[in-house]
């Protein structure tokens, strides 16, 4: 798997067994591109970001990556954020 939308992220997050450390699942991911609204991401890199050492769950590990995301990241590529 190369490249996964952030929609895609916790069926590809659920691929390891639980818990999991954060170094080994930054390993994991480190061949893949997260790609976000403002371009793309290295998915492990951004899981050697976050702070937790382990991860229980599959959510768990979605929940730090958001957090490590910046604000602009979060959507889809072209996806309009509509007219209210």
């Amino acid at each position: 798997m190369d490249k996964v939308t952030l929609s895609e992220s916790q069926s590809v997050l659920s691929e390891l067994t639980y818990p999991v450390d954060r170094t080994v699942a930054a390993d994991e991911f480190a061949e893949v591109t997260l790609q976000l609204a403002d371009g793309e991401r290295n998915l492990g890199e951004l899981i050697s970001q976050a702070t937790s050492e382990t991860f229980d769950t599959p959510s768990d590990l979605e929940t730090e990556l958001h957090n490590v995301l910046p604000r602009e990241a979060v959507g889809e590529p072209f996806q309009s954020e509509g007219e209210g």
